[in-house]
């Protein structure tokens, strides 16, 4: 692990174009960080994440490369986050990424906070154009999502046609074959 910690900070020093013949690694990778921080401090580059991964890095250069597309979520809260995928992309790519921005963006601005997606998507689904994006899937092409398209979250409602119980029913149900 720590050789590519000391090869990464080879190509920073390549990089900035100074050689260091003596210095520790921490020294090294603390003026990587700064110089990383200094860079996204930078407006132009103001849609870069904090802590951007490789492939986060792919999808902003396909977003400017044309290959990539711009979504707008608007939230039940009436407010609304851009998030960026590839043309190909799948509903589970989108919501990954809204899972990702959601999360960057709430422990950035409350601390760490959990967010139970699991009970997210059980309860809501996205929407574009009253279409609901159920299928996993289903390529948001195929639903004629487009750069700078606009999905809604859209509360579930479950009908009486499925017929299923509440979990308190189920409770219930079962804590009574229990007691005999």
């Amino acid at each position: 692990m720590e050789d590519a910690a000391s090869s990464g900070s080879k190509v920073a020093e390549e990089a900035e174009g100074v050689s260091y013949t003596c210095g520790s690694s921490e020294l090294k990778r603390a003026r990587l960080q700064s110089m990383v921080t200094a860079l996204l401090d930078d407006p132009i580059l103001a849609d870069v994440p904090r802590k951007p991964s490789l492939s986060d890095v792919d999808t902003l250069i396909n977003l400017e490369l044309g290959s990539a597309m711009k979504v707008s979520v608007l939230k039940m809260d009436n407010t609304s986050i851009d998030v960026a995928v590839i043309n190909s992309a799948t509903v589970k790519d989108l919501k990954l990424a809204i899972q990702k921005k959601m999360n960057e963006t709430e422990e950035v601005q409350m601390g760490h906070r959990h967010i139970s997606w699991r009970h997210v998507w059980a309860n809501c689904y996205l929407a574009y154009h009253n279409e609901k994006l159920i299928d996993d899937n289903s390529r948001l092409q195929d639903f004629g999502i487009h750069n700078n398209s606009q999905l809604r979250f859209v509360p579930c409602v479950m009908s009486r046609m499925f017929r299923k119980h509440s979990r308190r029913r189920k409770h219930r149900f079962f804590h009574g074959l229990n007691k005999r």
